[in-house]
């Protein structure tokens, strides 16, 4: 019996219907989350659940009929730039300053476990007989770097290494790491605050989102204020941009510079009228995070992945077997064992293995759950958004001049 024939072998969306796509996408991780307890149960986001099931489906249209969707995701990257601002509206200096120590602490173990991660890689490919140089781009350059840090580096490794195929094994590998970094930090985080009998201490607000029981009153003078302050936060962020590349030579990413322009913002605006804690930033935060990735996951194209299915499974088992026992057993007890470092711990999976809105998205389904954790949403995003992707390079570097 043969297949049946299609006239079109492709879809291609536009920006408004990519987008009517991503919320229909959400309310399908909606769904998901109310019909399977497991996915609420071991915090798995609701865009990762709709996503990953949208994906799959679209991997099958393609490889029993040859069909494809394309989509135009230029809105991704703007609810990227909004969600980062969100971030840093919603961060005092205060609690920055608070977390000092933690910050530090964070910051070295996340420089550690780049080398580990790196290290990793190679010794996974070495029984394939895979060039040592996939080892890297399969370690902390599409995990913790993530897509952008892949596309940078490939050529590089192209022209320089002559590793040929350098993008799409990095495309492939951190559209994976997007995938699992969603899927098993819930658990573990989970199974941390189980095991440990944790809780929140913290009667603030819920950063991103608000609690699944919860059905605040969202007013029109909150939502116009809000807007004002995104408005301004990004203006901010696309000043400290170009200040940047023109006086220090330093090409800063649109929603780093932006996660830095909401912070300053709310942090010389007089307290009764800043927009820290409130509830508005907070559901429209959750709003561009949950398009942003149901945007991100449901363009994954799984069929790429066929031709190097064996090297790359081997890879990523490797990779987040080793997140989680560094997580749980040096990420966690590092940062004290408290419902605050099982957050962190929850944020740092994501970070390490797909990218810092995946850390968010984890700690948001937990919050959801457990309660608040505002020292998670101030340290995680600035050390994954903005610290690790500088100390990233310069540790490609040093793992080059030792195996290059």
């Amino acid at each position: 019996m043969a297949w049946p024939q299609w006239e079109v072998d492709e879809m291609e969306l536009d920006s408004r219907q990519t987008i009517i796509m991503a919320i229909l996408v959400l309310y399908l991780g909606r769904f998901l989350d109310g019909k399977f307890g497991f996915l609420r149960k071991f915090n798995i986001p609701e865009s990762v659940a709709g996503g990953i099931a949208v994906s799959v489906f679209l991997g099958l249209l393609h490889l029993f009929f040859g069909f494809e969707f394309i989509f135009s995701l230029y809105f991704r990257d703007v609810l990227l730039v909004i969600f980062f601002t969100t971030i840093g509206l919603s961060t005092k200096w205060q609690t920055l300053v608070k977390g000092g120590r933690l910050f530090v602490i964070v910051t070295f173990l996340a420089v550690i476990f780049l080398f580990l991660q790196n290290f990793i890689g190679i010794v996974a490919l070495l029984p394939f007989g895979i060039d040592a140089h996939y080892g890297l781009i399969g370690g902390s350059i599409a995990l913790s770097g993530g897509h952008g840090t892949t596309i940078a580096w490939a050529p590089i490794f192209v022209e320089k290494y002559g590793a040929a195929k350098a993008m799409e094994f990095g495309i492939i590998v951190a559209t994976l790491g997007l995938i699992f970094g969603g899927i098993v930090a819930g658990p573990v985080c989970n199974w941390l605050i189980k095991r440990h009998k944790l809780s929140s201490d913290s009667d603030a607000p819920i950063t991103i989102g608000i609690k699944h029981s919860s059905k605040p009153a969202v007013d029109v003078d909150s939502m116009l204020k809000i807007t004002l302050f995104i408005a301004l936060g990004i203006g901010l962020g696309i000043y400290i941009q170009d200040v940047a590349t023109s006086y220090f030579d330093v090409n800063l990413p649109l929603f780093v510079s932006s996660l830095l322009g909401g912070m300053l913002l709310t942090n010389i605006t007089p307290q009764q009228k800043c927009p820290e804690g409130s509830l508005t930033l907070a559901m429209i935060s959750d709003i561009s995070l949950g398009i942003f990735l149901a945007m991100s996951l449901m363009s994954v194209k799984l069929w790429e992945i066929a031709d190097a299915i064996l090297p790359i499974t081997v890879l990523m088992i490797l990779q987040i077997m080793t997140i989680v026992l560094f997580a749980v057993f040096v990420f966690f007890r590092a940062l004290g064992k408290n419902y605050d470092a099982a957050v962190m711990s929850a944020g740092y999976i994501g970070m390490a293995l797909g990218a810092t809105p995946v850390a968010l998205a984890n700690m948001t389904a937990i919050s959801k759950k457990y309660g608040p954790s505002p020292i998670a949403f101030v340290l995680i995003p600035v050390v994954g958004a903005f610290f690790i992707n500088f100390v990233n390079a310069l540790v490609i570097e040093v793992m080059l001049r030792i195996f290059g």
